[in-house]
């Protein structure tokens, strides 16, 4: 859309028009759709990164993962055999989802409830940590996959 450009006035000669224009042209320059396309890739590599050191090969968990589970990751009401696969399996197939932008909200809510369990069970004292991951999985949650995505594609929002 080609908006035909009005005679400034002094409001908009002054600093703040200024800044306001060159905001309004990062605004267009960047875009939704990039913005989320970043969040998606940055998230999904910290927990695909994290899902390969608790394997060997494809999708088998080593032993130290077993033993981690049952010591510095233990979790209330969940075993730690139990713990460890659904750490494992999720921290690979929910990133790889959110880097194709397919079911991206889905996936986003599922890290994001996992960064819940970390804070509050594992970890508490990381929380600036979890707190940069939830900002990044919230904005996926709220806009979407955005429209370089397989959601976008298929329709789904």
């Amino acid at each position: 859309m080609n908006i035909s450009p009005m005679p400034l006035s002094a409001a908009d000669k002054s600093v703040l028009g200024t800044w306001n224009r060159i905001a309004h042209r990062l605004s267009e320059l960047i875009g939704e759709s990039f913005l989320v396309l970043v969040a998606r890739l940055s998230i999904a590599a910290i927990f695909f990164m994290s899902g390969r050191t608790k394997v060997s090969g494809f999708l088998t968990i080593t032993p130290s993962t077993y033993e981690l589970f049952r010591t510095e990751y233990a979790l209330p009401l969940i075993s730690p055999e139990l713990a460890a696969h659904l750490s494992a399996y999720s921290e690979h197939l929910f990133p790889v989802l959110l880097v194709l932008g397919l079911f991206a909200r889905v996936s986003a809510m599922a890290l994001l409830g996992m960064t819940f369990v970390i804070e509050v069970f594992v970890y508490p004292d990381a929380w600036p940590t979890h707190l940069s991951w939830a900002g990044l999985l919230l904005l996926i949650i709220a806009r979407g996959a955005g429209k370089l995505s397989l959601d976008s594609r298929l329709g789904i929002r």
